[in-house]
């Protein structure tokens, strides 16, 4: 891949990229369109990590949907597909501990010990076999997203890191590999999460932030199947949680929960 890269940079492209666990939808498409809009080539990778699970079954449970996922890689444009093995991507690579600068220490970080671990080093070995210009993550994994641009401005990596906007299927659900495991009835109880979400981005600023958790909590408490990990409103910077508004005028509301097999993230910048 890294021999990809440099030809792309000797026929005067720069080169994107989108790492990717597989089973994609229309949110990875739009990683790969805006990679396009920004690169002349662009690579997208398929590996389900191991070192980011920390539920075995979590792991083999995670959908795998090769051929469709081509397909789309190829529709959209995408310039080449990198599905190394775990012992190719892993070879001579002994699992570091990078400093996650505390933003590990809430969130998803207590729910899932050693999950961010797992994702930094599968980006630092990707980026070490891409070699891409940029990389494009979505906004819906949040706090991955902040421990990833932390680790790559600490360390210096010579990646850019690039958010894009989460994208939602038109009731409002965030997309996720995780929700072809939903049945019917759990697929309709999960837009509560968005709906929670709504919720704190109608009542931000303008009511305590204690009185917007508690509305959060009561707009989940609906549903009999969807189960809360956490629910949390935080300083967009770092995602620690905040008890006022004081004079900031962004802020994120974060949600975790369980909904039936699948546990399901989600978040919302809020605005003054």
């Amino acid at each position: 891949m890294a021999g990809w890269s440099a030809n792309a940079r000797r026929n005067g492209q720069s080169v994107g990229f989108v790492p990717t666990m597989g089973a994609l939808h229309a949110g990875h498409a739009a990683l790969v369109e805006r990679a396009l809009l920004d690169h002349g080539a662009v690579a997208c990778s398929i590996f389900v990590n191991p070192l980011q699970f920390n539920d075995p079954t979590d792991l083999r449970n995670y959908p795998r949907t090769l051929e469709a996922d081509v397909a789309l890689l190829s529709g959209l444009g995408c310039s080449a597909l990198f599905m190394p093995s775990e012992t190719g991507i892993y070879a001579n690579h002994q699992p570091r501990q990078y400093d996650l600068g505390g933003l590990d220490r809430f969130w998803e970080g207590p729910s899932r010990p050693g999950h961010f671990q797992g994702v930094v080093n599968v980006v630092e070995r990707l980026f070490h076999y891409v070699r891409p210009d940029a990389a494009y993550f979505g906004e819906k994994d949040r706090q991955q997203l902040a421990i990833i641009r932390h680790v790559a401005r600490s360390l210096r990596w010579p990646e850019h890191i690039v958010p894009c906007a989460t994208v939602r299927d038109p009731d409002g659900l965030a997309l996720s590999s995780r929700n072809a495991r939903l049945s019917d009835a759990e697929r309709a109880e999960a837009t509560i999460l968005h709906m929670a979400l709504r919720m704190a981005g109608e009542l931000a600023f303008r009511a305590p932030v204690q009185e917007v958790l508690d509305a959060m909590s009561g707009m989940l408490a609906r549903s009999s199947i969807v189960a809360p990990d956490h629910i949390g409103i935080v300083d967009e910077d770092s995602l620690e949680p905040i008890t006022e508004w004081g004079v900031r005028r962004r802020a994120v509301a974060l949600i975790a929960a369980q909904v039936g097999p699948v546990r399901l993230i989600d978040n919302l910048t809020l605005e003054a």
